[in-house]
């Protein structure tokens, strides 16, 4: 005999059972987990709901899951060779603020291969107008651009190095335009840096359109920069006179 099935019956068994959505919790943890070792901050969870978000962290701190670092700041250690990994103090720092932290001084120099040598105190730079608190314990330079908010951590330190014509550098004149050049060969990377040097002071502009010009990067990145140059001017181009177009870039 054979027996139908009834019409409730067939539309359930036609109707695709719909995916349960993840919890808050399980997202938060799952997140993580895949993230690595790095810093985690309430932004970083913008899509889900700040209240479960808050309470996920929290309770994840007291299983031993993550550490908290600094006020809404945590972190995930991972195992390495030798042992649980840990943040550094100034990635700490740069997750603790609202603005973006890059290196100054001797940190850039550091940052980008040009030395070797660590300072003493770790130098930054970042937009906000004063020195935050959490930075108080390094060199501080307040009230860079804001433009550069979109810039990554070795670009802004790029530019720090440009401001002070690369006076960190413990290479040679010639080897330090050869770091820079192989940093700045990126199209994308020097027109991000293009448009950001446009609220950067004229000798930033200058030498890193000389950089551009030994790079052969396209004139419609270059010719803004060269006009916004004050054809009387010059410019102090420090470890960077070397550079074959310095001149034409109004180098002293």
């Amino acid at each position: 005999m054979t027996h139908e099935l009834t019409p409730r019956y067939s539309e359930a068994m036609a109707t695709p059972r719909k995916k349960t959505p993840k919890s808050t919790a399980a997202t938060v943890r799952d997140r993580i987990s895949r993230g690595g070792g790095r810093l985690w901050k309430y932004a970083d969870f913008a899509d889900l709901p700040p209240a479960a978000v808050a309470q996920t962290l929290s309770r994840l701190r007291r299983d031993g899951f993550v550490e908290r670092v600094a006020k809404g700041v945590y972190y995930r250690p991972t195992k390495t060779s030798f042992g649980l990994s840990t943040p550094s103090a100034s990635s700490v720092v740069a997750r603790s603020i609202p603005a973006p932290v890059y290196p100054a001084g001797l940190s850039a120099a550091n940052a980008l291969g040009l030395t070797t040598q660590n300072p003493y105190r770790t130098e930054l730079a970042t937009s906000t107008t004063a020195t935050p608190a959490a930075l108080r314990n390094y060199i501080v330079h307040a009230g860079r651009p804001a433009s550069r908010e979109s810039l990554s951590t070795e670009e802004g330190a790029i530019l720090e190095t440009l401001r002070e014509r690369a006076a960190s550098s413990d290479l040679s004149s010639e080897e330090t335009v050869k770091r820079l050049m192989r940093l700045l060969a990126d199209e994308e990377r020097f027109k991000r840096l293009a448009r950001a040097a446009e609220d950067e002071p004229p000798r930033v502009r200058a030498m890193l359109g000389a950089l551009g010009e030994e790079l052969d990067m396209p004139p419609r990145l270059l010719n803004p920069l060269r006009k916004s140059l004050n054809p009387l001017s010059r410019y102090d181009f420090g470890r960077l006179a070397s550079l074959r177009h310095a001149r034409e870039w109004h180098a002293k």
